[in-house]
C-alpha cells in the first residue's frame, strides 16, 4: 500500500483575470521509505503539486490518499492533524522567526497544540535531540542572524523532523544556498531518509539532487512525463 495516492489532481488559478492550469490530471504514487526527485523547469507545477500533496493547497478535482486518509474529504481540523503528524515541510527559504533561538524555532510550531509545562518540557527535550541529527547541538541558543544559510535551514529541516513524520516534503531545499552548503543539505536529508527509512519528496531542478533519489519524475506544463 503506497504511502502517498494523489489521482486525477487538476489545479488552476486566476491570473489578472486569465485562468490558468497549473496541474491537468496528475496521478502519483509513493511507496513507504522512497525517495523521489520531482523535476521541472520553472512554473511547470512543481511546487503546486507538493502543496497540494501535503495538505496545504485544495485541489480543483482530484484526491490525495495519505496514509489511508483521504485529505480533501476531511474538515480543516483533521487535515491540519493528519498534516502535523505525517508529514514535514522543508521550503527554499527558511521561513525561520529572527527573535527566536534556533531551539525556540524548532518548538515553537508545537507550542499551538501542546499544553502545560510537562508537555512543553517534552517538546523542548524533542527540538534538542531534531537539532542534534542535523548537526547543531552547539547552535542551540543561536538566532537566525547569527547562522549561515545552510544552518538557517538545516534548523528548518529539524523543525519538519520534531514530530518525527513518515514523509518529508522538500520544496527546493538548496534553492538558496551555494553548491557546497546545498550538497551537505542533501546528505542531511538523505541521511534522515537512509537511516530511517523515512518517504522523501524532493522538488528541485537540479539534476544532480535527482540522481540521490531512488525515482525522479518530471513534470511539464502541468503533467508528469
Amino acid at each position: 500500500m503506497p504511502i502517498l495516492i494523489a489521482r486525477s489532481i487538476s489545479k488552476s488559478y486566476t491570473d489578472t483575470q486569465k485562468r490558468v492550469e497549473v496541474l491537468k490530471g496528475v496521478d502519483f504514487e509513493v511507496a513507504q521509505g522512497e525517495s523521489v526527485a520531482i523535476v521541472g523547469p520553472s512554473g511547470a507545477g512543481k511546487s503546486t503539486l507538493l502543496h497540494v500533496l501535503g495538505g496545504l493547497d485544495t485541489p480543483d478535482q482530484g484526491q490525495v490518499i495519505l496514509a489511508g486518509a483521504d485529505v480533501y474529504k476531511m474538515n480543516d481540523v483533521d487535515r491540519s492533524r493528519i498534516r502535523s503528524r505525517e508529514v514535514g515541510f522543508v521550503f527554499q527559504f527558511y521561513h525561520l522567526f529572527p527573535e527566536l533561538t534556533a531551539l525556540e524555532n524548532v518548538f515553537f510550531p508545537m507550542m499551538v497544540v501542546t499544553g502545560g509545562m510537562r508537555q512543553m518540557n517534552d517538546v523542548r527535550i524533542r527540538a534538542k535531540v531534531a537539532l542534534e541529527q542535523v548537526g547543531l547541538s552547539g547552535r542551540l541558543d543561536h538566532k537566525p542572524n547569527q547562522l549561515s544559510g545552510g544552518e538557517q535551514q538545516r534548523v528548518a529541516i529539524a523543525r519538519a523532523m520534531i514530530n518525527e513524520p513518515r514523509i518529508l516534503l522538500c520544496d527546493e531545499p538548496t534553492g538558496n544556498l551555494d553548491s557546497k552548503t546545498g550538497e551537505a543539505i542533501i546528505e542531511t536529508l538523505m541521511a534522515l531518509h537512509q537511516g530511517e527509512e523515512r518517504t522523501i519528496i524532493i522538488v528541485t531542478h537540479d539534476e544532480a539532487i535527482a540522481k540521490r533519489c531512488s525515482r525522479t519524475v518530471y513534470i511539464k506544463d502541468g503533467v508528469l512525463e
